[in-house]
């Protein structure tokens, strides 16, 4: 009798791993399309046998599920940025009196800026742990067709309370970010998840600088060729709201949540127990080094969006730039997120395999030092050449401090990752509403950004005080191997509570060589606390 926890076997039968194994084939040969589509067997790409998790990032491939899983979360992040802001560059028009807009005043235009990003506050803090409980995939094409909707109903707008309203219901999308940072940790290791993060958080955010660009000086006045400028405005945000909802839909059916396959039948096959929300928040809420990641996205993502807000109103109203013009300078800073945000999850990866810890937090206080010094001297910069130069600079250092900071979110607490990056990433809203304040309430703009700069500076040594189990920090703290090691296979160990000896017929199986060629995982796949087993 071979000895299978809970299961009594006779020498001659079979096992079938996930509950899916055709009969008589054997355990290392299935077909891919039996479980999901993968079977812990990634022929185009490096994997950990443990985790399952890619040990690379091949930006040139699309293979399910580490890089689909990849360019789909970028991808969707990038057209929530492009609903989310797709209305900014026609503002500078809605302000005009009657009949091109609507004669709203400039502390209005704010208050609209300031609701499209708290509305994405509550929901960065609940999905988060709606990630841990469903996978990022259903909880962003939901998050997509919530944003989308009122996107299109821009044309319906005809006051300044309208406007508020709408924006408030838009800001919804900008959400989606919890789901493409989740979705890439569950992806890939740790050690590759900070220029994974900060490539995909950083080529979404690029969706930022392209709605300035399409909306602003292709869309807006092509529109304008057929119509008069106040139906122009009022139509042209339903273009990307359409794609969006279309996008929503087609995302669903090719990608996958997890390198296993998706939470659903992961949870119905026993692979996966189930995951209570309110106990993930609780739990990634309760480290201080979440608030106080959270205080320095707020200085970094927080900036980001106040500039897509203001970028174009500011080269309008100050130094006079028209419609067009201003949106595409304003594309600008949008745009430094093509390369600025992975440039710094990459110099956090690097560093980090040099000095551990220590490294990424360097990184993070000196790219936030450089970030509130530049935005000083943007603000006092008066000449159109010099403005778009500092501003360009300091976009640099604004995006590759978002992608150094969430190369450290996933080190928070492993077992509640969704939750700790929806926190974090809930700071980044409120710290543009915080600087959308500042901004709203002063005569001019040149002093909001001082008072923005001198902030930032502030809270660039706050990387002092994070200390993380296990690891040294710039001051304090000690190097614990052990405890790293643990941490690495807390994701996937959390849900896990069989303690068995592995039975030497799944060692045969993971030693048996495919008929393909490839290589099978070794660990994972024969682990009882990983599988469901049952006897065909």
């Amino acid at each position: 009798m071979v000895d299978v926890p809970g299961v009594n076997l006779e020498p001659n039968e079979e096992i079938a791993v996930d509950g899916f194994v055709e009969k008589g084939s054997p355990l290392s040969q299935r077909k891919d399309a039996t479980y999901n589509k993968f079977d812990g067997v990634y022929p185009s790409i490096k994997t950990d046998p443990v985790t399952c998790k890619a040990t690379e990032i091949k930006i040139l491939s699309c293979a399910r599920p580490h890089m689909r899983g990849f360019h789909i979360s970028w991808f969707s992040f990038f057209l929530a940025f492009f609903c989310w802001f797709s209305i900014t560059p026609l503002l500078s028009t809605i302000k005009e009196p009657a009949p091109v807009g609507l004669g709203i005043s400039k502390e209005d235009i704010w208050t609209s800026s300031i609701v499209a990003v708290c509305g994405t506050i509550i929901m960065r803090l609940l999905l988060g742990p709606m990630c841990d409980k469903y996978g990022a995939r259903i909880t962003m094409a939901v998050v997509l067709v919530m944003g989308a909707i009122p996107t299109g109903l821009t044309g319906t707008i005809n006051n300044a309370t309208d406007l508020i309203i709408i924006r408030l219901f838009i800001g919804v999308i900008g959400s989606a970010f919890v789901m493409c940072q989740y979705w890439t940790t569950t992806m890939f290791t740790r050690e590759v998840a900070g220029t994974a993060n900060a490539i995909a958080g950083g080529w979404g955010n690029l969706g930022g600088g392209v709605t300035q660009l399409v909306m602003g000086t292709v869309l807006f006045p092509l529109f304008k060729l057929g119509m008069s400028p106040n139906d122009a405005w009022r139509s042209v945000c339903a273009v990307p709201a359409a794609f969006v909802l279309v996008w929503a839909g087609v995302m669903l059916f090719i990608s996958d949540d997890a390198p296993k396959g998706n939470y659903a039948k992961l949870k119905r096959v026993g692979a996966m127990s189930k995951v209570s929300a309110s106990t993930s928040f609780k739990a990634g809420g309760s480290h201080l080094n979440t608030w106080l990641l959270f205080v320095q996205y707020a200085c970094c993502f927080g900036v980001e969006l106040t500039m897509n807000n203001a970028a174009a109103l500011y080269f309008r109203d100050t130094l006079g730039e028209s419609v067009e013009s201003a949106a595409a300078i304003a594309s600008i800073f949008g745009f430094m997120n093509l390369f600025a945000r992975g440039l710094g999850g990459w110099a956090s990866d690097k560093l980090n395999q040099k000095y551990s810890m220590r490294g990424r937090l360097w990184v993070q206080m000196v790219l936030m030092m450089l970030e509130g010094a530049f935005i000083i001297v943007f603000s006092r910069t008066n000449d159109l050449a010099g403005a778009i130069i500092t501003m360009t600079i300091f976009s640099v250092f604004v995006q590759a401090a978002e992608g150094s900071t969430y190369s450290i979110v996933p080190y928070v607490d492993p077992k509640n990752g969704g939750s700790v990056a929806g926190i974090v990433g809930a700071g980044g809203n409120v710290g543009a509403v915080a600087f959308g304040l500042v901004f709203r309430s002063v005569a001019e703009d040149v002093q909001a950004f001082e008072i923005m700069g001198a902030v930032v500076m502030a809270a660039s040594i706050m990387p002092l005080f994070i200390i993380l189990p296990g690891y040294k920090g710039i001051i304090w703290g000690t190097e614990k191997e052990e405890e790293q090691a643990k941490d690495d296979g807390a994701t996937n160990n959390n849900n896990n509570n069989v303690d068995a000896e592995l039975p030497s017929i799944y060692a045969d199986a993971a030693n048996e060589p495919r008929s393909d060629g490839r290589n099978r995982r070794s660990v994972d796949a024969m682990d009882t606390n990983k599988i469901n087993l049952h006897i065909n």
